[in-house]
């Protein structure tokens, strides 16, 4: 069955030629894209839904998340608000919630935010492993992750127990723990981070996932100035996350790292977590003028961004971090989808391309309930997104 959606007031396609389209139409084949184009030269199809002059653009490619939990960490946030800062420490928290959860529970709990990530425009999700903490709760996370969400991060290097020695535990992390995960996930992240993991463990981490075939990411720069960034560009990351204290030389790694037609590393910020926990926003504007690419990403978690809302993320990417919304959507579908390397391609490995609309590529399609996207920022926090189609499929 082909569905043309037609009328559609603005359309922000995010492909090569970032194409913004007036009056426009998509045509739906399956889970394709199979036409785009004027209203007026749209083909038939065999069903047809009037988007009424709302603006379309492509589903949020949301690449950085941590969904699998449990417990809550209202306290800790309440303190932070109060003006205490923010440590690595409280993961532990949750590590304790989530451990004594059901398998049911877990479940549940998940599925009910990824409802809530698509309900807010979300078509493509990636969430991370890391609040288990032993070999036992690593595989558990990343097997229930893997039948709920799109990709998934083995990130047992997200903190050192407590009571563990961290040389012994980067052992476990990069040998029985990786073994355990390495049927569930695509990707490897270490949280390379002063009361984490030293610039050398992560080293470490980071050689056995990919000798083990792993795509690399790295939470790196968000508490103070580190080696992080220089990491993920020396072993060739997908992506870097955070990124809230750079040095000139990160941001020359990180842009070199696209030099020559290369494909580098993603910088991706995470300014819902920014707010609540104070940071400094990273230098995006300086990132794009210096050649890097850009991905926003929610980081939805129980301590420092419990929020799935893209739109909030696109929304204070403009407010607050000088994107142009134009920039920020962009970064928000096309960014996290070459952080996840599901950019392109037709049907590579099983996926077609997500994060921007041409023919081809995933058919993954959100109408705003407002004529440009431009109302994301310009009404920040309104729910905003009307309908959600994910591979073709209407899901909200």
């Amino acid at each position: 069955m082909s569905l043309l959606i037609t009328h559609i007031g603005e359309l922000m396609t995010q492909d090569a030629e970032q194409r913004v389209l007036r009056d426009a139409a998509v045509v739906l084949e399956g889970e394709r894209i199979s036409w785009i184009g004027p209203a007026a030269q749209a083909p038939a199809a065999d069903e047809r839904h009037d988007a009424a002059g709302r603006a379309g653009l492509p589903g949020w490619v949301d690449s950085h998340t941590h969904v699998v939990f449990a417990g809550d960490r209202t306290k800790e946030f309440e303190a932070r608000m109060a003006g205490e800062p923010y440590a690595a420490g409280g993961i532990e928290v949750t590590v304790r919630a989530t451990r004594a959860a059901h398998d049911d529970e877990l479940d549940a709990l998940v599925r009910a935010r990824v409802a809530e990530a698509v309900a807010g425009g979300t078509t493509y999700l990636e969430t991370k492993t890391g609040y288990g903490l032993d070999v036992e709760h690593e595989a558990r996370s990343a097997r229930i992750a893997a039948g709920l969400v799109d990709e998934v991060t083995f990130l047992g290097a997200h903190l050192v127990p407590t009571g563990w020695d961290a040389e012994e535990y980067t052992d476990l992390v990069c040998g029985p723990m990786l073994d355990a995960v390495t049927p569930y996930v695509r990707w490897a992240d270490v949280f390379c981070e002063t009361g984490a993991f030293t610039p050398e463990q992560s080293a470490r981490v980071l050689q056995a996932c990919a000798a083990a075939g792993l795509g690399l990411r790295v939470h790196g720069n968000q508490l103070g100035p580190g080696a992080g960034t220089r990491l993920a560009v020396e072993f060739g990351a997908a992506s870097v996350d955070h990124l809230n204290h750079l040095s000139d030389d990160d941001v020359d790694a990180l842009s070199g790292s696209w030099s020559a037609g290369r494909t580098g590393t993603v910088a991706t910020c995470l300014p819902a977590c920014d707010l609540s926990t104070r940071q400094p926003f990273p230098p995006a504007r300086r990132l794009l003028e210096a050649g890097a690419q850009l991905a926003l990403a929610s980081n939805c978690n129980p301590g420092t961004s419990y929020t799935s809302s893209m739109g909030f993320c696109v929304a204070t990417a403009v407010l607050q971090m000088g994107l142009t919304i134009q920039e920020a959507v962009r970064a928000a579908t096309y960014g996290g989808a070459l952080a996840l390397r599901r950019h392109t391609g037709d049907d590579v490995d099983g996926h077609r391309a997500v994060g921007s609309l041409a023919v081809g590529h995933r058919a993954d399609l959100q109408l705003l309930d407002a004529p440009s996207a431009t109302h994301l920022a310009y009404r920040p926090g309104m729910p905003l997104v009307r309908e959600v189609w994910r591979a073709g499929v209407r899901v909200h």
